[in-house]
């Protein structure tokens, strides 16, 4: 038997098997009796082939059985007997069953056991002459040698032919426990017919097959040849059997119904399962729930509960397009809450879009049409819990659709009280394009599937209308629940959002904070999978923002981002907006970190514009002149797609002033005054209008257009008694104005400046001191005002900005022997106070250390930096 193994090749793949062989190698005629045990895969056939060639060679006769657990009680009595009866060699083989333990009698058991990390490594090279990441495919196979040689062969579609060759019950458990459902065992149960105590011989006959692991679970390699080679058509009755059951039991179907998305599977039970299944998805996995929705509706199901779901999950998992088809296709539905359901979610994606006026004019038409279906329905004279009766509210109808061929629906009453549209009652369903397909049951338990509702509509109606300027009551929305409306979390944030952005329009507008807030805390347990046109965190922060309460707003927005508020719909505007708080806080470095989180990814016409802004104004920051060249265009243009909005004006300023630069000013000058003509319908709210005029007294000391930086400062000293942040402003615009003219007081630059670092305007701080350095001539001013610019610049409130300056390559020569340790050690890695046990100092002497190189590297513009290099050149500690 020596030149057997080498006969046997690659056959005899298990170590086991291997290590039998070369014992026999020199005895082939002895008497052997072995009963060899192991599932399929395991190289029993590999063995037994051998050794029968062996003993043929030899002239030996032996008594060779392969697959004797299939041997009926007759064969097996025989086989009992001839063992007995004759003393050659006998083998015998078989899989693991409770029938063939009288087998185990015959002679001594070999276990075939699974490989080992080691031997799966060993034998995949072998196989392949490469090196394989055995770890990970031992994972895969569990050590099943047939599944390791298809796996690192690519032969899995092997499995094909041994699929439809199993027992119907064996492989119909296979399939299940693809789908996930091996562990219920009621579910096995009604699949198979078969009771708790008849299940456990289908099991047996599953781990005969080698394609589970020892917790009888189907392993992945298994799982994958089981999914992709298993019996199409018995797959499909499979899992469709196990959705109904499951749908029966009222049981989630998640699982079960994502194996159904490759299988073709449809009707109205698989239609029913996808809705369902997309349902329990939609909170924790919105894309996959879209795909679930849209098998769903290609299955069948074509109801408004569906189309609706599937437009939320799309606009949740950041695919506009299709929210904004489903939604307009509603529109011309003849439902009322579904044209109500459509309207708000074209209403949602336009507000991303920069559309904010027909945002508003979409929800205020889903309210008329709750206002309408109130009216209209049978007890419309019910009380809310004060005891009032519902008042419907009159809001204009605007066009029924997005779409222009889309007509508008009446949905309003008649004078008389009754309907005017040609059947308030009926459910109508909507195919994916928009058309009308079949009449459906109304939702079970009277459940609504729109998204916002009665309940919250008019606080977003409201929200937009305020945005873009147009004239309201001037009432807050009430926070008491609507008549038959469910007062939940939801509602409620919305309701007060919309109650704060009234505030932030009346007065001096800095009332609103704390109910912008409070409506974001309000709403992060309670958003759920509901996508916003806004979310009350951003409206929070943008009002922070125009405030000077840029630690509120980080704040606000770091919990909104932890909470999922509004899913990644949302997330990427809240990434931005703390982009923007970073930079109007001069901590260049985690404001670029922000940007470059959300870079490469397709934004929507909101949040390109705050992208390119961000990208502009942090350019002009760095004065990177070529820079701001190639961010200008792109900002313009993403300007041009977005209208004139209140939540905008930031953007705009920055902007205008980069335009100044880029002499590119008259460009802008439009849609500057159309923000000046919304701001003068809200009556000039002091919350929103400090903040472009501030921007704009910049645009106009860029451009040397004295008048116009005067009327900015007059604007600016009107608001000056409208709290800190206004008052410092002004303060500072003074200021400017008294340097542009060469005679200026340097202390109170500096009393200026020190106060827009209190307020954490740390760049324009250190701006205005350095440009006054500049163009002083008293020596001594100039060094007081040039050192307070490096502190202002380099040490601040909250965060310290390690973003690379321009000229730091070129200026090291600058510094000190003891900044270039330090700053070493800092680009290193080490924490201020680690570089200061290196050095032998305290770390706030090294933060003071690291203060003065970026006064020294970091100048916000080339004049300023010149100047500050000449008077660094003049000391005599500097090299």
């Amino acid at each position: 038997m020596n030149a057997l193994l080498a006969k046997t090749g690659n056959d005899a793949v298990h170590p086991a098997a291997r290590r039998l062989l070369e014992e026999l190698a020199d005895t082939p005629a002895a008497p052997v009796r072995l009963v060899v045990v192991a599932p399929g895969g395991y190289g029993k056939t590999a063995l037994l082939d051998a050794l029968d060639r062996s003993y043929r060679e030899a002239g030996v006769e032996a008594t060779v059985i392969d697959d004797a657990d299939q041997l009926g009680d007759e064969d097996l009595a025989r086989l009992t007997m001839l063992a007995a009866a004759k003393e050659g060699p006998l083998v015998v083989a078989h899989r693991p069953n409770p029938r063939a333990q009288a087998l185990r009698a015959l002679g001594e058991t070999l276990l075939l056991p699974p490989l080992t990390v080691d031997e799966v490594g060993k034998l995949a090279k072998q196989l392949t002459g490469r090196t394989a990441d055995a770890p990970a495919l031992h994972a895969s196979t569990g050590g099943v040698p047939r599944l390791v040689e298809r796996v690192v062969t690519a032969r899995l579609s092997d499995f094909r032919a041994e699929l439809a060759a199993l027992d119907d019950d064996v492989l119909r458990y296979l399939i299940a426990a693809e789908a996930g459902a091996a562990r219920n065992l009621d579910l096995l149960c009604s699949l198979l017919e078969r009771t708790p105590d008849e299940l456990p011989e289908v099991v047996d006959g599953a781990r005969a097959t080698g394609l589970l692991d020892a917790e009888d679970t189907l392993l992945p390699a298994a799982a994958e040849a089981v999914r992709a080679y298993g019996p199409p058509a018995r797959r499909l009755a499979v899992l469709q059997q196990l959705v109904e059951a499951q749908l029966t039991r009222g049981l989630p179907v998640l699982d079960l119904a994502t194996s159904l998305l490759d299988a073709g599977s449809s009707g109205a039970s698989a239609a029913t399962a996808f809705a369902t299944a997309a349902n329990e998805a939609l909170p924790t996995d919105p894309k996959l729930a879209a795909s679930l929705f849209e098998a769903a509706a290609e299955a069948g199901a074509r109801d408004a509960a569906t189309t609706t779901g599937w437009a939320r999950a799309a606009a949740l998992s950041g695919d506009l397009d299709t929210a904004l088809r489903l939604g307009d296709g509603m529109l011309s539905g003849e439902d009322p809450e579904a044209r109500a359901a459509g309207a708000e979610i074209a209403a949602t994606v336009l507000a991303h879009r920069g559309e904010l006026a027909r945002t508003a004019e979409l929800y205020r038409w889903a309210a008329a049409t709750d206002d309408w279906s109130r009216s209209a329905s049978p007890g419309n004279e019910s009380s809310d819990v004060t005891g009032s009766s519902s008042q419907a509210t009159n809001h204009p109808a605007p066009a029924a659709s997005t779409h222009p061929q889309t007509s508008a629906i009446p949905h309003r009453t008649n004078t008389d009280g009754t309907s005017s549209h040609p059947n308030p009652t009926a459910q109508t369903a909507y195919a994916p394009n928009g058309n009308t397909s079949f009449p459906t049951a109304p939702q079970p338990n009277g459940e609504s599937y729109r998204w916002v509702g009665p309940g919250a509509v008019d606080a977003f109606a409201t929200i937009a209308l305020v945005g873009t300027g147009q004239t309201t009551d001037g009432q807050a929305v009430a926070n008491a629940p609507m008549p038959g409306v469910a007062p939940t979390l939801f509602t409620g944030a919305a309701a007060r959002t919309a109650n704060g952005i009234v505030e932030s329009v009346s007065g001096c507008g800095t009332e609103a904070l704390p109910t912008l807030v409070g409506a974001a805390a309000m709403l992060e347990p309670a958003v759920g999978g509901a996508p916003l046109p806004d979310s009350p965190a951003a409206l929070a922060a943008l009002a922070g923002l125009h405030a000077g309460e840029l630690a509120l707003a980080e704040s606000v927005l770091e919990r909104a981002l932890a909470s999922s508020v509004g899913g990644d719909l949302l997330a990427t505007r809240h990434r931005l907006l703390l982009g923007w708080a970073a930079m109007t806080g001069g901590h260049l470095a985690a404001a670029t970190e922000h940007r470059d989180a959300v870079a490469g990814t397709k934004l929507e016409a909101r949040d390109e514009l705050f992208f390119a802004t961000l990208e502009l104004g942090l350019a002009r920051r760095a004065s990177d002149l070529v820079g701001l060249q190639q961010s200008w265009e792109r900002a313009y243009q993403a300007s041009m797609r977005q209208q004139v909005d209140l939540f905008t004006l930031l953007p705009l300023g920055e902007l205008a002033i980069a335009a100044a630069r880029t002499g590119a000013h008259a460009k802008l000058s439009r849609r500057l005054e159309r923000a000046h003509a919304m701001l003068d319908r809200l009556g000039n709210p002091p919350l929103w209008t400090v903040s472009l005029c501030w921007h704009e007294l910049h645009a106009a000391i860029t451009t040397e257009d004295r008048a116009t930086a005067e009327r900015q400062l007059a604007a600016l000293n009107h608001f000056a008694d409208c709290g800190r942040y206004p008052a410092a402003l002004a303060r500072a615009a003074g200021c400017w104005l008294a340097v542009l003219s060469g005679t200026f007081d340097p202390s109170e630059i500096s009393s200026a400046a020190a106060e827009l670092h209190e307020l954490d305007l740390c760049w324009d701080a250190a701006r205005l001191a350095g440009q006054a350095a500049i163009r002083t001539s008293d020596r001594k001013a100039m060094v007081q005002l040039l050192e307070a610019a490096r502190q202002f610049q380099g040490t601040t409130g909250r965060l310290e900005s390690a973003a690379p300056t321009p000229g730091a390559a070129t200026g090291l020569s600058a510094l000190s022997e003891r900044e270039l340790e330090v700053a070493r050690l800092v680009v290193d890695g080490l924490t201020y106070k680690q570089a200061g046990s290196k050095l032998f100092i305290s770390g706030k002497t090294v933060e003071h250390h690291m203060a003065r190189i970026r006064g020294k590297l970091g100048a916000t513009d080339r004049r300023e930096l010149l100047a500050t290099l000449r008077e660094l050149l003049a000391k005599p500690t500097v090299h």
